[in-house]
């Protein structure tokens, strides 16, 4: 990692929002690539930062102290993104499954997808199968990314696809799973079309599933 987006991914972590904004100047005018930045250094000190709240060691203050200094540098980060900028529009739609209030991760991979140039519906949390599936139906959606950082929620994933092939539309949509209690073997099981481990990996997932290059 360069050393000035790991510069910019500890102000994030440090909720240090004028040094993350003056962080993401010196990162345009050094001609690094903004989206490098957002991927690497933004995602990787909320991530950081969410690890810290799940050990208990920060709690919803420092998270909103994180998100701001995140903010502050995506402000200036991303009106410059434009080689990444899709020609084609590609639409997802992104949500944390019924059962499980966690959005941070998701919320991180919701950003990401929306400044790579993804035009990004968020359901929120606590998203029942059946408002995803008619979601992507009514968005005209390609993806369906589902999220959650709980192993009571994750079979509840599965009523997606199997929704899907009952309304007759599976063949429309590319379902992606993501969270900390997730695996490629649970994705395949229950007849996703990807995983992700990392807001970075989802955002090349989605490409990739798009043949985005």
């Amino acid at each position: 990692m360069h050393e000035l987006i790991q510069k910019l991914s500890d102000a994030v972590l440090e909720m240090e929002d004028e040094l993350a904004a003056d962080l993401a100047k010196e990162i345009l005018d050094a001609g690094i690539d903004p989206l490098e930045a957002i991927e690497t250094g933004l995602t990787d000190g909320m991530e950081r930062a969410g690890q810290l709240y799940e050990k208990e060691e920060y709690f919803i203050p420092e998270l909103l102290g994180s998100a701001d200094a995140m903010y502050a540098a995506l402000d200036i980060l991303k009106p410059q993104v434009k080689a990444e900028s899709l020609k084609e529009k590609h639409r997802i739609v992104i949500g944390s499954i019924e059962g499980d209030t966690h959005d941070i991760g998701k919320n991180i991979v919701s950003l990401l997808l929306s400044s790579a140039g993804f035009e990004v519906r968020d359901l929120g949390r606590d998203v029942p199968a059946q408002t995803f599936c008619h979601a992507a139906m009514d968005f005209d959606a390609e993806i369906i990314a589902i999220s959650t950082l709980m192993t009571s929620t994750m079979e509840k994933m599965g009523e997606i696809p199997a929704l899907l092939q009952e309304m007759q539309v599976r063949e429309r949509f590319k379902v992606i799973v993501g969270g900390r209690p997730l695996s490629a073997g649970f994705a395949k099981k229950i007849g996703a079309d990807g995983y992700a481990a990392t807001a970075a990996g989802a955002l090349r997932l989605a490409r990739k599933l798009c043949n985005v290059t």
